[in-house]
């Protein structure tokens, strides 16, 4: 996606057209939806977590909470995508080491469809490819042909990506398949280019006893979603059958991972050293380190997401309770502090932050010790964030990750593909 060359004062009369025919929509007021995942229980009488649906008032960007909101998912889900289309959330359940399968609304309220198993266990992160054919989601523990359970807590060993092929119809998810990647992977990201390759990308945190964390590239088969190692990254087994991967290097302990809409860029966040790496895509998917970077983060970052323009880069640091904001170089990918707003401050603890794609100027954290999420606008000139009135909104208990998805009526205005 890209944001149209236009003039200055064009813009900003083509942006008032377009609130303008928001207004006399019969959703008139309504923008997009924020979903967000609380890991307690709902209920006494349930371990089963849930989704908190909100409205996004287009003129400011504040959120109201959906009818019959929260709604019931899995155990423990930690994170979650909406299908390009705007018409099906995909939940990850962690504890269940299951994917639940929600249909959205035109009013934007979900229903649940289906509840999905991965293929391994413990399920951690989630991401789907531009066209919506396959979902990709990573787990900790690999389990053997016959479901037996390989590696656990008590025996750590590798880790997967369950490949799940997409209904184009209904959304529904079809037989899986996966590919085994190394010790403890913790994010993923599927490139969106225009045209071209397609790559996926896996954060392998690895462990204390494993200590070197890496990034793995796969090229994507766009027909079947099956994932082949790019250059620079190897998929082997070792004498005891153990999967053994062997890919870039990713700091210490990174917790997330993001690309650019152009696909040229990705970048990663570790937790243990507060920095934020950056990474030029090559012409074979394989990563070439920035020479400028690592490039400082607020405490603990844990959460990661650009803009839609691309132009943008934003960090959930947990720690220190903060929004870091950067401008990317258009040319290296460079990630530079933005103008007013290095930490803007947010509720406590946030851990997830997303981006409206329907104009791309409001941002929400998911702040899990405070069970709240902030609401910003952004300036699309520097990327600077200013509150959003009556920021913070309650969420349900311990909210871990948020998305957002734009309003049927109300595609994107200015950004296009």
């Amino acid at each position: 996606m890209k944001w149209n060359k236009l003039g200055r004062g064009t813009l900003a009369s083509i942006l008032s057209l377009a609130l303008v025919s928001v207004t006399a929509c019969s959703r008139d007021y309504v923008l997009a939806y924020v979903y967000v995942t609380t890991a307690k229980p709902l209920t006494s009488s349930s371990p089963a977590g849930g989704v908190s649906a909100y409205a996004v008032d287009y003129q400011i960007g504040s959120l109201t909470p959906l009818a019959d909101s929260p709604v019931t998912a899995g155990r423990n889900p930690v994170t979650l995508v909406a299908s390009p289309n705007g018409l099906n959330l995909y939940v990850v359940n962690h504890d269940d080491s299951s994917v639940s399968d929600f249909a959205i609304g035109t009013d934007g309220k979900i229903f649940l469809q289906n509840t999905y198993n991965v293929t391994g266990s413990q399920a951690t992160a989630i991401a789907i490819d531009a066209a919506g054919a396959f979902l990709y989601v990573t787990f900790t523990y690999q389990v053997g042909p016959n479901g037996q359970q390989l590696y656990s807590p008590a025996s750590p060993g590798p880790g997967g990506v369950t490949i799940f092929p997409i209904n184009a119809k209904d959304g529904s998810l079809g037989t899986p398949s996966t590919v085994k990647v190394g010790n403890n992977p913790v994010g993923i990201v599927v490139s969106r280019p225009a045209g071209g390759n397609t790559y996926a990308y896996v954060l392998d945190q690895e462990t204390p006893t494993t200590p070197k964390a890496q990034v793995l590239g796969f090229a994507q088969n766009t027909t079947t979603g099956a994932l082949t190692p790019v250059p620079g990254t190897s998929i082997t087994t070792d004498s005891t059958g153990k999967t053994v991967a062997v890919g870039y290097g990713a700091g210490t302990t990174p917790s997330a991972i993001a690309e650019d809409p152009s696909s040229r860029f990705v970048y990663i966040t570790d937790e243990a050293t507060n920095q934020l790496y950056g990474n030029v895509v090559a012409n074979n998917g394989s990563l070439v380190a920035m020479t400028n970077g690592p490039f400082a983060t607020g405490i603990f970052p844990v959460g990661l997401t650009i803009d839609p323009r691309g132009k943008f880069l934003y960090v959930a640091n947990l720690s220190s309770s903060t929004v870091s904001a950067y401008a990317i170089d258009v040319a290296s990918g460079t990630p530079v502090g933005s103008v007013g707003s290095a930490s803007t401050a947010t509720d406590t603890s946030p851990t997830c932050v997303t981006i409206e794609p329907a104009l791309g100027i409001y941002l929400y954290t998911s702040n899990n010790l405070a069970n709240t999420v902030s609401a910003m606008q952004l300036d699309p000139h520097n990327g600077g964030l200013k509150q959003v009135q009556n920021s913070p909104f309650p969420s349900g208990a311990l909210p871990t990750c948020a998305v957002s998805v734009a309003n049927g009526s109300h595609p994107t205005q200015i950004i296009v593909p």
